[in-house]
């Protein structure tokens, strides 16, 4: 064989034909289609887990205010004398926590804060994905 008639065999057939193109498009989306839902939903599952310990860090820095203070934070306070000093404490030690933003759970709303009453202990509280009290699954409230 001569080297022209090689490389004109190659050549026609070097690329790949628009089926061949489409067939592993189709598998591609397949698999995407498998796939994204699974992680979609660890997505979900790993902002849950992550709430769940933003409030056992917020419980703690309500504990050292505590410490500090001798009070917990009022209603009315809620959880940003964590950040900020109150009016009128002057043992206020803080901030107890780095950022202002740990006050915000991981679906971009406030944490809830229910001071502790005579029988209770204080709550801290997110509402999950949907922002509403209740539900099941990603939509479930967190409490502390």
């Amino acid at each position: 064989m001569t080297r022209a008639v090689y490389r004109h065999r190659w050549g026609r057939r070097a690329g790949a034909t628009i089926l061949e193109v489409l067939i592993v498009l189709s598998i591609i989306a397949m698999i995407a289609a498998v796939v994204g839902p699974r992680l979609i939903g660890y997505l979900g599952q790993a902002k849950t887990e992550t709430a769940a310990l933003q409030i056992d860090q917020l419980r703690n820095a309500v504990q050292l205010f505590y410490i500090d203070a001798g009070r917990y934070p009022s209603g009315a306070e809620g959880l940003s004398v964590l950040f900020e000093a109150p009016a009128g404490l002057s043992r206020w030690n803080g901030p107890y926590l780095e950022t202002a933003e740990a006050l915000i759970d991981p679906w971009g709303r406030d944490y809830l804060y229910e001071a502790p009453s005579d029988a209770g202990d204080f709550q801290i509280t997110s509402l999950g994905r949907d922002g509403v009290a209740g539900g099941t699954g990603e939509d479930a409230d967190l409490p502390n």
